[in-house]
């Protein structure tokens, strides 16, 4: 069988990994971001209200006295001269309700949403409310806490096994020589947990001394919390450079920075962009076709203040972007479909993408869980390692729906003529032609327990088998369920460097 230059340096790399266990497996695998108008109530109040300016108020009454007296006498008996009796109907205006002084149950994070829906008089999008659910910057999902690992709220396939982060450091590696072996790169991650990935790729490419000294690894993290995480998972320590310091990963030696957005990161430099997990959580705009058209879905309030989802009434910006993304399908498969999962940060993002790949040199790699076509309402919330209502305790539990790739794919090309795109194939095909099966028989050879051998088993089926592990003898509610199918591979590279490993 014929293999290429670069499937031929992809097992060379392999074999040199080293035999060491550093660890993984475990958990459960459940997986998976203008003026207010008018109130309608209010304008109905006052629908049937003259247009005239209204009459002053009558003056005070005299304080009582005999003539009072007598003009009221007057007054009864009909006789000339007496005083006329006003009264003013009050039934039509608004009477608020008391305001309570009773602590509110609501977290700080429902407040927020609450009050955006009420000063706009009217419903949020689903992208909207992700956005504010995840990285809200006082009470975002995200930012203020630790949602990864068995006692996070989800496992990601670096925390299964550091096989995972093992092979996309043999990918990097292999796309770093179809560059050129360049003396500088940019080694970028965007949304990396709490490190592990890029943890497991440093260790696992600690010998080829070329490749680490190179790196300048750049992680783009909105969240302090997960920063200082990926600090310390990284092994990273501070030094001083003259009147200067910088952050250094002890694994390797490379330097490392942290940047709230891919624009932020320097360019300058070839680069490589991993992206695990990443778009999963960007926000999406949910679409669902109506009697007279694609309508946008919203997040509005109950009349007993209480989150439901509503179709917009009217028109919403965002289906400029329904239209974009459904003139990259055919009419067979809008056929198919009553509702609609667009995602306009994910163009964006890959369009960014796109244009550093194109003017710096490089690629990058995107694994995720999606289909290559329109998504339909996939959109999900995991608390605890279980599936919950999206609008339940908002904030308490991770939002994320299916990527859609083809989206991707068409996005990349459209920015740059220079790029190529490349895949989706299932992660189980991707880390399989990379060698995974390989790796985890010599793994199993240095385990020094069965404890240890057993993990990494399970660990293996996670990243690469298909529903349930046959090979299970544990509790039912503890079977390892594979992810190799549902998650899907693709690179976006600079066509100057030919088809990377393993999408030849």
């Amino acid at each position: 069988m014929f293999r290429s230059p670069a499937a031929a340096a992809a097992s060379a790399l392999l074999r040199r990994l080293g035999p060491r266990v550093s660890g993984g497996g475990g958990g459960a695998s459940t997986h998976r971001r203008f003026a207010p108008p008018v109130s309608t109530s209010i304008l109905s109040r006052y629908s049937s209200a003259p247009t005239s300016s209204p009459s002053p108020p009558p003056p005070p009454p005299p304080p009582p006295s005999d003539a009072a007296a007598d003009g009221d006498n007057r007054a009864e008996s009909g006789e000339p001269g007496s005083s006329l009796s006003i009264t003013i109907d009050r039934s039509g205006l608004y009477n608020p309700p008391e305001h309570s002084h009773e602590p509110s149950s609501d977290s700080e994070l429902v407040k927020h949403l609450k009050s955006i829906i009420k000063f706009r008089s009217g419903p949020i999008s689903v992208a909207e409310y992700m956005e504010e659910v995840l990285t809200n910057p006082q009470s975002g999902f995200y930012i203020n806490r630790d949602v990864f690992g068995t006692s996070g709220d989800f496992i990601t396939s670096p925390e299964v096994s550091q096989m995972f982060g093992e092979m996309t450091g043999v990918w990097a590696m292999c796309l770093w020589e179809q560059m050129g072996q360049p003396e500088k790169v940019n080694l970028i991650e965007l949304g990396p947990g709490r490190g592990t990935l890029l943890a497991d790729l440093l260790r696992g490419s600690s010998k080829f001394v070329n490749f680490t000294k190179a790196l300048n690894i750049n992680l783009v993290e909105c969240s302090p919390t997960l920063q200082k995480v990926q600090y310390n998972t990284l092994k990273c320590e501070d030094e001083s450079i003259g009147d200067k310091t910088r952050t250094v990963s002890k694994l390797c030696g490379a330097p490392v920075h942290w940047h709230a957005s891919l624009e932020q990161v320097p360019s300058g430099l070839p680069t490589i962009i991993i992206a695990h997990e990443f778009y999963d959580a960007l926000p999406i705009h949910q679409f669902q076709k109506a009697s007279r058209g694609w309508c946008e879905k919203m997040v509005d309030l109950a009349e007993d203040s209480s989150f439901r989802f509503v179709l917009s009434p009217q028109p919403t910006a965002s289906l400029l972007f329904l239209s974009k993304r459904c003139g990259w399908a055919s009419s067979e498969e809008l056929e198919k479909v009553e509702h609609i999962e667009v995602c306009p940060k994910a163009m964006e993002i890959t369009e960014q993408i796109a244009d550093r790949i194109s003017s710096d040199g490089g690629g990058a790699l995107i694994i995720d869980y999606g289909k290559d076509g329109i998504v339909s309402d996939s959109l999900q919330a995991i608390r605890k390692h279980k599936f919950v209502h999206i609008l339940d305790n908002p904030g308490s539990a991770d939002l994320s729906a299916y990527v859609d790739f083809a989206s991707i794919r068409h996005s990349a090309k459209e920015a740059s003529d220079d790029i190529s795109v490349h895949g989706p194939m299932t992660q189980s095909q991707f880390l399989g032609s990379l060698g995974i099966n390989f790796r985890v028989e010599a793994l199993l050879q240095n385990c020094a327990t069965d404890e240890q051998a057993e993990s990494l088993r399970t660990g293996y089926w996670r990243l690469v088998g298909d529903g349930e592990a046959p090979f299970w003898e544990g509790p039912d509610d503890q079977t390892p369920i594979g992810m190799g199918t549902r998650y899907l591979a693709m690179a976006i590279v600079n066509k100057k460097q030919g088809t990377p490993v393993p999408f030849e």
